[in-house]
């Protein structure tokens, strides 16, 4: 989100060309499924258990919970695990959303996403796929997860009907290995029966390179190791804490460097930034780190973010944004060389969204009064606190974001920049109409690295190989980009 302009709420919803606000892929889009034959058992390595906690023939919502178990002999990687639970979807249009409870693992480190079979059954036409993110570890021979207490409902919150789902067990209160689920590892079928036709393929089968590919013309490396605000080190390696008035968020707010701090996490250095109100536009204090340089446009930016569902202290309910973006200036309403790249999540909703939303969105240009947008999203209804791993790639031809190593959203070439951009970070208000209390509060987002590497498109394993290769030489910083 911008900090040059404050953008009324009804950003999201303006679009002035409508054939290029329509998001190419969504984290919950539908996907094909090739069908291969054969049906995979434990000696794939693994065994899915399974039990349901609303166990009625329909209910407000489906509440399958799962334990994966390592069979084999040697360390199970879960980020190499998909799990799928098929289901009859309740009309044609339905819409579904997924949460996570409860996880002995961490519900930041589960993720779920929805997909549409291409070969739709009496009793599934739809699948909730399991994944989990790198931070969710190993399994050692012989053990497992632990609960993974998950649930899916309308997003009208109508009825959902249980009864005709594939992999529904109505009996299945406790425990028990469970087929009618499926698990692939590295994109091969390992565990379950897919209804008729449809066995999981997630392709591809064959891990992505993790070697970076020639050419590129500078890389920019920060592991945020910085002792406080003031360092000078933060300047000297091109960053400015924002201090000046204006948007975006809560008019007559105050952006104050005191409230970006540093500390040590998992080895690491990460930073913080804090938010905090106490319900009036003068106690109602913003937080933005940006790069001063505007020298940044194609290739890939990746960083490392924690968001948080709720306060660090005080009542919740704060229509907070929590931030990862590129931007340049806007040198006149509806300019076309305007450009922005979004990660914001809003964990208490906002924009005419009631609860957690994570957008990614890519401009075009805007009118500031009267509002006018041009730009395309992607949008995922569900919670994201935690640790996750944010990749937008810029090449010629598109836009493409990631999220823990999964395709997000691919946006159009009309949005490509026209001229370089600064990488910022913020947290900030929308309003102060979520939560009316004037009792103290605090939001805090955490950053851990950012890495920008022009003019080279990365895969996620990529931008991972080359994080793990900085840190491996100690090395902190390093800005080889050149000024635009």
């Amino acid at each position: 989100m911008t900090s040059h302009d404050n953008r009324p709420a009804q950003r999201r919803r303006t679009r002035l060309r409508a054939v290029l606000a329509t998001a190419a892929v969504t984290a919950l889009g539908a996907a094909a499924l090739a069908a291969l034959p054969g049906t995979a058992t434990a000696a794939g390595g693994l065994t899915v258990q399974y039990r349901t906690s609303a166990s009625g023939a329909s209910a407000d919502q489906s509440e399958p919970w799962f334990k994966v178990r390592n069979t084999a002999t040697t360390a199970l990687p879960l980020s190499e695990v998909k799990v799928r639970y098929y289901f009859k979807a309740d009309s044609p249009g339905a819409v579904y959303r997924f949460a996570c409870s409860w996880a002995a693992k961490g519900c930041a480190h589960i993720t779920g996403t929805f997909g549409t079979l291409a070969h739709p059954t009496d009793t599934a036409d739809r699948y909730l796929e399991i994944g989990f993110t790198s931070g969710a570890g190993s399994l050692a021979p012989g053990t497992d997860t632990g609960d993974m207490q998950l649930r899916f409902h309308q997003s009208t919150w109508q009825p959902v009907r249980q009864s005709d789902d594939y992999s529904f067990g109505a009996s299945q209160t406790a425990y028990g290995d469970w087929t009618k689920v499926t698990a692939t590892r590295a994109g091969s079928l390992v565990w379950g029966t897919a209804p008729a036709g449809n066995n999981p393929t997630d392709p591809p089968t064959t891990p992505p390179p993790t070697t970076p590919p020639p050419g590129g013309s500078g890389t920019l490396w920060d592991d945020f190791s910085y002792t406080t605000h003031t360092d000078p080190k933060i300047s000297a390696n091109g960053w400015s804490v924002r201090a000046n008035s204006g948007g975006p968020g809560v008019p007559g707010a105050t952006w104050d460097p005191s409230n970006v701090t540093f500390s040590t996490s998992n080895g690491n250095t990460v930073m913080t930034l804090e938010t905090s109100t106490a319900g009036t536009p003068a106690s109602t204090e913003h937080t933005e780190v940006l790069t001063k340089a505007a020298k940044f446009k194609n290739g890939t930016y990746a960083a490392r973010v924690k968001f948080s569902d709720a306060p660090r202290s005080g009542p919740d309910g704060d229509r907070v944004v929590q931030t990862f973006f590129t931007i340049n200036d806007l040198k006149a309403p509806m300019a076309d060389d305007y450009a922005e790249y979004d990660f914001e999540y809003l964990p208490n909703g906002g924009w005419g969204e009631p609860a957690n939303i994570l957008y990614t969105t890519s401009w075009e240009t805007y009118n500031p009064d009267p509002w006018q947008a041009v730009n395309q999203h992607t949008e995922s209804r569900q919670s994201y606190a935690g640790w996750h791993d944010l990749v937008v790639t810029i090449d010629g031809t598109s836009i493409k974001y990631y999220v823990d190593g999964r395709l997000f959203g691919t946006h159009d070439a009309a949005y490509l920049p026209e001229r370089p951009m600064s990488i910022n970070f913020n947290q900030w208000l929308i309003d102060l109409d979520g939560q009316t209390s004037t009792t103290p509060r605090a939001y805090e987002q955490q950053v851990d690295y950012v890495l920008h590497v022009k003019d080279q498109v990365l895969t996620p394993a990529q931008v991972d190989a080359k994080i793990a290769a900085y840190r491996s030489a100690g090395t902190a910083f390093e800005d080889t980009v050149p000024t635009a």
